[in-house]
């Protein structure tokens, strides 16, 4: 099978998000430009530096049955969601680890080594692990769960995805920080481009809303601390942002061969062109503020994907609404698209709404890139009320903005701890 001639496109999406527990009530809310971000609910929360975070919209015990409740982590759980929304919206049958169905409706992949997995996380089971531990404090080592190692494991998610629906051409987790589920789009990509795969379930997942994860990231003083109008602390962009806002959610991609899903006649709801990556070799947690290496992971994702930078009408961009970050990456959008990017494209930072997710970021803004081609509609960056100086280019905010008609191709931007830079090229289906 010839890379050159595969065209990877999308024919399913799933996500649980702190805006909807599935993909219409997210993009609802994004477009109305709705929050996701509230106080957390915790005891003794106001000794904590920061107090709010973005948490789900609908709780996994709302969806799943108890048992998998208590054997899986939070993150594998909203995984499994996301994961079943996008198979079903790509017209598979139902399945378990039983088989498929019977009786229901829907295409069956006869064949699992053609079925790949890669669902990725940038922390894994943070709860399990932190849970167990106290469990073995108080109660001894014999009262520890024996799934505690199954739970905690970065690659936990992917591994039950792929029990799941019977994946065998590799079940693959990539811990890459925030970048982690942008690189399982991009590496997915490449399992169907390569021939590994005619069908990839893909995406991210993170649940790691916890005390430490609050008081970590607050000692570094990376996050909001806007802890009187948590709505309106994440805003990318802005003169007053002062950091991210934490949240958690899973979202899930169904990857295929055109010709595949073409031969069954899918709904085809964008194409996965390419993807980029890069390094920053400067800092474990800054970006390197010239932008350079994330310039090269788009240059690199446009190559990909075939593409020139003219052709890009818009992206998804990181934009975690910290002080340096935002400018920094609008910078590498200019040098990577063009000085001239301000007069032809559009920029939007959903994070203003969902919240940071970390590793389970990129997915989630892939499925809304490939939503806003698909529909001609991009979100607001919510909350941007005083634009800073230093922003030269197009930022959507206030209200949604039409994309033209015709062929479009738009870039998701995900940077992460590590200096990990990747950039995901979608097309429009036309």
């Amino acid at each position: 099978m010839s890379t050159s001639q595969t065209t990877v496109v999308v024919t399913g999406m799933g996500a649980t998000t702190p805006l909807g527990g599935d993909v219409p009530s997210t993009w609802s809310a994004l477009l109305a430009g709705k929050s996701g971000v509230r106080k957390l609910d915790w005891d003794n929360v106001d000794e904590l530096p920061v107090q709010f975070a973005a948490q789900l919209a609908v709780d996994p015990s709302e969806v799943m049955p108890k048992q998998a409740l208590r054997r899986l982590d939070r993150c594998q759980q909203i995984a499994l969601i996301a994961a079943k929304e996008a198979w079903a919206s790509a017209g598979f049958k139902p399945r378990t680890k039983k088989g498929y169905e019977e009786g229901a409706e829907g295409f069956e992949i006869t064949d699992g080594d053609r079925l790949g997995v890669v669902v990725s996380s940038g922390i894994g089971g943070l709860h399990s692990a932190l849970n167990s531990y106290s469990v073995f404090l108080e109660k001894g080592w014999s009262r520890v769960s024996p799934f505690t190692v199954p739970m905690l494991m970065p690659n936990g998610s992917s591994g039950h995805v792929g029990i799941e629906y019977g994946a065998m051409a590799g079940s693959h987790g990539l811990v890459s920080a925030c970048a982690s589920s942008a690189e399982a789009v991009g590496y997915a990509i490449d399992m169907i481009r390569n021939g590994r795969a005619d069908v990839v379930i893909c995406g991210g997942t993170e649940a790691c809303i916890h005390p430490l994860q609050m008081a970590s990231f607050g000692a570094m003083r990376a996050m909001s601390t806007r802890n009187d109008e948590p709505e309106r602390a994440s805003r990318p962009y802005d003169k007053n942002r002062d950091g991210f806002v934490l949240g958690e959610g899973a979202a899930v991609m169904i990857l295929e061969s055109e010709e595949h899903a073409r031969a069954r006649g899918a709904q085809i709801h964008g194409i996965a062109a390419g993807c980029g990556y890069s390094g920053d070799a400067y800092d474990i947690v800054l970006p390197d503020p010239t932008g350079s290496g994330q310039a090269k992971a788009m240059r690199r994702a446009l190559a990909n994907a075939g593409l020139e930078p003219e052709d890009i009408a818009h992206v998804n961009a990181h934009a975690t609404s910290t002080p340096a970050g935002d400018v920094a990456e609008l910078a590498s959008i200019k040098a990577a698209l063009g000085q001239d990017a301000g007069t032809r494209l559009t920029v939007t930072g959903t994070k203003s709404m969902t919240g940071h997710l970390l590793g389970g970021a990129g997915a989630l803004e892939s499925v809304i890139t490939i939503l806003t081609l698909r529909e001609g509609l991009v979100p607001p960056t919510a909350n941007l009320e005083d634009i800073d100086d230093e922003v030269d280019l197009d930022v959507v905010h206030g209200e949604p903005r039409k994309l033209p008609d015709g062929p479009l191709a738009a870039l998701n931007n995900s940077f992460g701890f590590g200096g990990h830079n990747v950039s995901v090229v979608f097309q429009r289906a036309v």
